[in-house]
């Protein structure tokens, strides 16, 4: 029995504002850190080892809100980074995370922006992206559907289906939307075989950087 990710519908399931957790098969939690830090906006940046920390932990150890530090280990064949601190926009540039054949699952949810953004997932490979869609399935964005390769986005749009969701038109308070972004998680959990050790994430010990300017 695993943890699955289900749970991170749940509101501050990982940190106050949100969650974004980025899964790879086919690196190490190390090298998945050198490829995130390779990919922060601005001037280059490095990982600093803070040892193994509680999430509150790495929390006390970020100075400003711009700050932003990643906690990591492995679940399975999958090696996961889950940030703290100011993540909100922060990474995409530099080289492709998923390049020389690599898996890449990022899920993200701003939970305290001010405007209402939708849980997103992205599924990529090599480069290529398989399955792109916002997780509350209600066109808010500009797109309700999934996107990516049609055949794997084909399946998982049947699978979302079957699922019931999107949900019946007038749904979109808090509890409704929770339900879907569950619902929808549980989808991406079965097709992918994905999961997370939730108490190690939630309040348990992991290894930690800092991640500061060269």
């Amino acid at each position: 029995m695993t943890d699955g990710i289900t749970w991170l519908a749940a509101p501050r399931s990982i940190a106050f504002g949100g969650y974004s957790v980025v899964m790879a098969r086919g690196l190490t939690p190390q090298e998945l850190v050198g490829r995130l830090t390779e990919t922060v906006y601005g001037p280059e940046h490095t990982a600093v080892p803070v040892g193994d920390l509680t999430g509150a932990d790495l929390l006390a150890l970020l100075v400003d809100y711009e700050d932003i530090g990643l906690r990591y280990g492995r679940c399975g064949d999958w090696s996961y980074t889950v940030a703290y601190g100011g993540w909100m926009g922060e990474f995409g540039d530099g080289p492709p995370l998923s390049r020389g054949g690599v898996d890449i699952c990022h899920l993200e949810f701003e939970e305290e922006n001010g405007k209402p953004v939708p849980p997103q997932f992205a599924y990529t490979r090599d480069e290529v992206l398989l399955s792109a869609f916002n997780l509350h399935l209600d066109g808010s964005w500009g797109y309700d559907g999934v996107d990516g390769d049609p055949e794997t986005a084909s399946r998982v749009q049947a699978e979302l289906t079957a699922a019931g969701l999107p949900a019946d038109e007038g749904a979109g308070d808090d509890a409704d939307d929770r339900e879907v972004h569950r619902t929808a998680l549980g989808v991406l959990e079965r097709h992918f075989g994905l999961s997370l050790p939730r108490e190690e994430i939630v309040s348990g010990t992991l290894p930690a950087v800092l991640l500061e300017p060269a």
